[in-house]
């Protein structure tokens, strides 16, 4: 890919007929892009930026996925084919197996062949699903998002924390990244994200995840250190990581979530000073609990307004999704503060499963993909009804085509502007692109997750990612099928050099 970053667009025309055979021989079958939803309502907010970067005269009645030259009007053809070709090795669930080898192998040990590794996986996956090395980087490429009329989301790829000084440290580097988003065009970021296990050991947030889950079975279980929260657990949720009653925590480790809950709101103070709101990722239900107690604590300190800051996350795949949805936004307006949520499918699936397995009980997933879509739809339409009631919020990471479509319906029929700040969509960097211009064509807020940082921190950690989203990567089929007509409508018309 370092080469191709060279080419000349001369040569990608001579070369590209050639390319296109090779690519649509591969045996990926593609789902029809056709949709037809019409948004007729004018934008009240941000409307000059998506005039400014569609090619329209003026601004789009519907997500469609129809008309390849406008969705990639400000994407060059040299970047559509490097996009096309990342995607394409992507798709195959052998790269995936090897770039996984190749990581945990042998091969990381020796420094001239880790150089080497390193090297080719910098300027072909990383460049493509990642923002830069540094904070630095990943601003350029945040600007360029920002010049595509797309927001950004900065995350900092950083692993579990594993005692308070691992915690201090990385909680300076969340507080760097906030700040420095001071110096980027104004709403250029749409959110800053955190990780509780890099803020709180993860050994601590099973103990108090544990600990959590017996209350719930047990109700004459009494954890004095408990602070005012939402419900994190519903009777459907899984607890058979929690088979005996755990030992209270120590005086210890009372004092560790103490500092665990000092960062959160620290961090949250800070997003708060500048007004951007921060994203709670979630992660495995062995500690899912406690981050849910955590980030629920500081949603009850910060949310109390019509403008919520702490957002945590809800995974659709999980059998349990729906009704904790329900009952933590239920809980939310009893107490008078406007919960924020974002909405994913999930990332754990093969670990979650196989760690139930081992222990003899069902998987907390949806039996079928498609029971995890008929969840993640239920939750979003359920939070846009509470948006239309201004007691949530809520930010739809998908790639899903047919979950944008059924969102942005639901938005029509019931009369939610599109520049409501308080209904937004988000897509990983290099994934699902045309989902997104197409939502933003049709006028709505729309952010790509940035991961950024070395080459060999956040590797291993797409890695996983990619090796747990494997139908995520699969579902590229609908960009790879765009890119191509896009490139081969320039091809015909002499426009490659766009």
């Amino acid at each position: 890919m370092m080469m191709a970053s060279r080419v000349s667009s001369t040569k990608i025309h001579r070369n590209i007929p050639s390319l296109f055979k090779s690519l649509n021989s591969s045996p990926s079958s593609y789902t029809s892009v056709s949709t037809s939803l019409n948004l007729t309502e004018k934008l009240d907010h941000d409307d000059e930026l998506i005039k400014k970067k569609s090619t329209n005269e003026s601004l789009s009645s519907s997500l469609s996925l129809e008309d390849g030259e406008s969705l990639f009007s400000s994407v060059s053809s040299l970047q559509l084919l490097r996009s096309l070709v990342n995607l394409q090795m992507a798709s195959f669930t052998p790269t995936v197996d090897f770039g996984t080898w190749v990581m945990k192998s042998r091969l990381m040990e020796n420094m001239v062949s880790k150089k080497i590794v390193l090297g080719v996986v910098k300027h072909t996956f990383y460049e493509h699903f990642c923002a830069g090395e540094n904070l630095e980087e990943a601003s350029k490429t945040l600007q360029r998002m920002w010049d595509n009329g797309l927001k950004g989301i900065l995350d900092y790829g950083l692993e579990d924390a594993t005692d308070n000084m691992s915690c201090d440290r990385n909680l300076n580097e969340f507080l760097r990244t906030v700040e420095s988003t001071k110096l980027l065009p104004p709403s250029s970021v749409s959110f800053a994200c955190v990780k509780i296990t890099a803020i709180c050991p993860i050994s601590l947030l099973k103990r108090v995840s544990d600990l959590l889950r017996w209350e719930h079975k047990d109700p004459s279980c009494r954890l004095q250190w408990k602070r005012d929260t939402l419900s994190v657990l519903s009777n459907s949720s899984p607890f058979y990581h929690t088979l005996e009653r755990p030992e209270p925590l120590t005086e210890e480790e009372e004092q560790d979530l103490q500092k665990a809950h000092e960062r959160l709101i620290k961090l949250s103070q800070k997003c708060l000073d500048i007004n951007l709101p921060l994203l709670v990722d979630a992660e495995y239900t062995s500690v899912q609990p406690a981050i849910d107690y955590l980030t629920y604590s500081a949603m009850i300190k910060f949310n109390k307004d019509d403008n919520p800051i702490v957002y945590g996350t809800i995974q659709a795949y999980l059998k349990d999704a729906k009704e904790r949805t329900i009952q933590a936004t239920e809980a939310a307006k009893r107490m008078g503060i406007t919960i924020g949520l974002k909405l994913v499918r999930g990332a754990y699936l093969s670990s979650e499963t196989e760690l139930a397995s081992s222990l003899g009980y069902a998987s907390p997933i949806h039996k079928s993909i498609q029971d995890t879509h008929s969840c993640y739809n239920e939750c979003a339409s359920y939070m846009i009804d509470k948006v239309l009631s201004r007691s949530a919020a809520v930010l739809l990471g998908t790639h899903n085509l047919e979950s944008g479509k059924l969102a942005v319906a639901k938005a029509q029929a019931l009369g939610i502007r599109k520049g409501n700040t308080k209904l937004q969509f988000a897509q990983l960097k290099g994934m699902a692109e045309g989902l997104s211009f197409g939502l933003r064509n049709a006028g709505f807020q729309v952010s790509k997750y940035l991961a950024y940082g070395p080459v060999e921190m956040v590797i291993p950690f797409l890695l996983r990612r990619a090796e747990e989203n494997r139908g995520v990567l699969s579902a590229s089929a609908i960009d790879r099928q765009l890119m191509r007509e896009e490139l081969l409508r320039r091809l015909k018309g002499g426009n490659l050099g766009n």
